[in-house]
């Protein structure tokens, strides 16, 4: 796009104050987007999807241990090719969804990656086939897949919710045109979004950024313009998330899958009870958590009611100055190389390399994530960095991720992936470790208290919002089971949860009952939003043991992470004396947010 910095080479954008921001170098996975390495990919990858299929089609149950290790190797080196096809151009995309190009070149080659891989869908349909007591052999053999295992158990576990080869193959050909563009669409939506602030126009990322703001009347003025601009676009909102429950609805239903949620369970390799104890256990905090703790709140900002302007805002003592680059990037390592050096080391090529893209830019996705792309390459960490607190705390987040990822690549591409319900383990441990290094070392009462009540705000945004979040959804997808959803419908199951989760100190304004449309979890991963919790509860609980003085936490923790999907929770945390399927298990990891308002309520004794 004209008048846009070009990233294919690693450069820096400066902000005001904040120093210089690094960019992507995506080199590591394509020269530019015309490239000859490009360009050979695709077409390797066409030869070796039709190889695959023409030599192993029909013959799968009837493969030797060596010559099933020989298969499942094939297929993950064209999972590769395909993951480092997709991770550039998507990366791309996500740097600027203005750029036409960019949008041309992803839309264009999901669609042909989808053609080329289809004659693979044969591939788990009859794999899912082959008779238990064949599976169990050849996967027992020395000298077969063995340490594969846990991928094709978790494959089989599809097996009662399997369709016809014609139908896998006939929802894998119309992807790209089902869930996949109502994501695009969304995502372009939320990009072009424009919000006029006191005269002033910004874009999603900034106007959420000032719901942080010290100046209570800037607030408010971006909440009502949030408000105004999702009023303005809520019936294509509406329409995204009818369209996509819909669409999971039919799917689930010719699947046989019991509930809209179940899926996700399957996928994150979690019982479903073991995701019910942890809704209801924090349901059940709620007057413990975030009513306790924002009747504190409207006490320290003096307000009798506060507005939705209020939930994130700083309390008046804390500081506003802005945090450059170069110090978020040593508070952050620095709380890492005080765990372990060993975690440092694994963070800093993301700073020195080209791994972080931070700066806010025109077109540039909003939020943040970490991308593993594929094992054989590296991560990338997106930031729409801005030098407030949060967003160090967001690069302590990230970054966990890509540790994690790191160390979780050595297990092969098939392994390496992280079921949801650990995915949050390093990211929410990082920003443990980064908050407790500012807390040892803040002296001055007024800023610890500070800090202590953004923590809190934190976890409960974590927690709390997110199993607030995932009950949404769940009367979501039960409403639009009984018929299509007017924008009010949805407005209201929001507001529903919201009351519930944020306590009766709360006023709510009108428009507020339109947040939802701006979430893009709902959209992309449907149900995802309880791994937040799952991971704040679950670290919560990790963190005790290390403080406890555990042996040899760190080596253990070390190894859970490289574990990546090699492993089931209930093994993984099993070392740290752990389980996840113990009701009282998340009691644990709530005591700990209770602790912190407990010190919150004693600084103002």
């Amino acid at each position: 796009m004209a008048g846009q910095p070009t990233f294919e080479a690693r450069e820096q954008v400066t902000g005001s104050d904040l120093g210089n921001l690094p960019a992507w170098d995506l080199t590591d996975l394509y020269p530019a987007p015309e490239s000859a390495e490009l360009t050979a990919d695709i077409a390797l990858l066409e030869t070796e999807a039709r190889d695959f299929a023409a030599r192993y089609q029909g013959k799968l149950a009837d493969l030797t241990a060596p010559e099933m290790l020989a298969c499942i190797e094939a297929y993950q080196r064209i999972d590769i090719t395909a993951g480092r096809i997709m991770s550039y151009v998507g990366l791309r995309y996500y740097q600027n969804t203005l750029d036409p190009a960019r949008a041309k070149q992803m839309g264009d080659l999901q669609g042909r990656i989808t053609d080329i891989t289809t004659p693979l869908v044969f591939f788990s349909l009859e794999f899912n086939r082959i008779p238990d007591q064949t599976y169990e052999a050849v996967f027992a053999a020395a000298d077969g897949p063995a340490r594969y295992k846990p991928v094709f158990d978790r494959m089989r576990a599809m097996r009662p919710h399997q369709l016809s080869d014609e139908l896998e193959q006939f929802l894998h050909d119309t992807s790209v045109v089902g869930a996949a563009a109502w994501n695009r669409l969304f995502d372009e939506t939320t990009a072009a979004l424009e919000f006029d602030v006191e005269g002033e126009t910004l874009g999603l990322e900034a106007t959420l950024n000032l719901l942080t703001d010290h100046d209570r009347g800037r607030r408010e003025a971006a909440a009502r313009a949030l408000a105004a601009v999702f009023g303005r676009n809520v019936k294509l909102f509406a329409r995204i998330h009818n369209t996509l429950a819909k669409e999971k609805a039919i799917e689930d239903k010719w699947r046989k899958m019991p509930t809209p949620q179940y899926g996700r369970h399957l996928a994150n390799h979690v019982e479903p009870e073991v995701v019910e104890a942890l809704k209801n256990a924090v349901t059940a905090a709620y007057p413990r958590l975030s009513h306790r703790y924002y009747a504190l709140k409207a006490k320290w900002l003096g307000l009798d009611r506060l507005q939705v302007w209020d939930r994130n805002a700083p309390l008046p003592t804390a500081s506003d100055r802005v945090v450059a680059w170069d110090e978020a990037r040593a508070t952050v390592l620095d709380a890492y190389a005080g765990f372990s050096p060993r975690l440092a080391d694994l963070a800093r090529p993301f700073f020195d390399k080209g791994w972080i893209d931070a700066a806010v830019t025109p077109g540039k996705a909003p939020g943040a994530f970490a991308h593993p792309t594929v094992t054989t390459v590296h991560p990338y960490v997106m930031l729409n960095y801005l030098g407030k607190p949060r967003d160090v705390m967001t690069l302590a987040h990230e970054l966990g991720h890509g540790v994690h990822q790191r160390l979780a690549a050595g297990q092969g591409e098939l392994l390496a992936s992280t079921p949801l319900t650990l995915a949050e383990t390093a990211s929410v441990f990082g920003e443990m470790l980064t908050f407790r290094a500012l807390l040892a070392r803040t002296t001055d009462p007024a800023q610890k208290k500070a800090l202590l009540a953004g923590k809190v705000e934190d976890m409960i945004n974590t927690v709390v919002r997110q199993i607030a979040f995932y009950d949404f959804e769940c009367k979501l997808h039960a409403a639009r089971a009984e018929g299509e959803l007017t924008p009010d419908d949805i407005n209201a199951l929001w507001m529903s949860v919201q009351a519930e989760s944020l306590g009766p100190i709360f006023e709510f304004m009108p428009g507020y009952e339109t947040f939802w449309t701006y979430v893009p979890h709902f959209v992309h991963s449907p149900f995802y939003v309880y791994a937040y919790a799952f991971g704040d509860g679950l670290v919560n609980a990790l963190y005790a043991a290390y403080e406890g003085g555990l042996p040899d936490f760190q080596a253990k923790y070390f190894d859970l992470l490289a574990a990546g999907g090699s492993k089931h929770h209930k093994d993984l945390l099993a070392p740290f004396g752990l389980d996840a399927s113990d009701p009282k298990f998340w009691d644990k990891g709530l005591a700990m947010i209770e602790g912190f308002i407990d010190e919150l309520e004693a600084l103002e004794a």
